[in-house]
């Protein structure tokens, strides 16, 4: 006795390799959906890159402001203000006030 298989099963298997023949799904997209796809895709990218531009030259300014501030705090003008071994020196003090006291 032969079993034939259902046609509706034959049906859906030539369905399924007629999709993997033809490749990804964005190529049955018309040309021109593509191409607008494609163009959005590379704008994207290039704001992307100005932002990422941008973000590294701001972090490259902070970086160079931070040393300058450091090496300002280190200078021997500011040092009396960093030694915790005196009494604490009131920043906000007038300068004719802390040379009384």
């Amino acid at each position: 006795m032969i079993i034939n298989p259902p046609t509706s099963s034959v049906g859906l298997l030539l369905l399924l390799i007629g999709y993997a023949v033809t490749g990804p799904e964005s190529d049955m997209w018309p040309r021109a959906v593509r191409s607008s796809a494609c163009q959005e895709h590379t704008s994207l990218h290039s704001r992307i890159d100005v932002v990422e531009k941008n973000v590294e030259d701001t972090v490259d300014k902070l970086e160079t402001e931070l040393a300058a501030l450091l090496d300002t705090i280190e200078a021997p003008k500011w040092r009396p203000l960093l030694d915790n071994r005196g009494k604490p020196v009131d920043i906000l003090e007038d300068p004719e006030q802390r040379a009384q006291s």
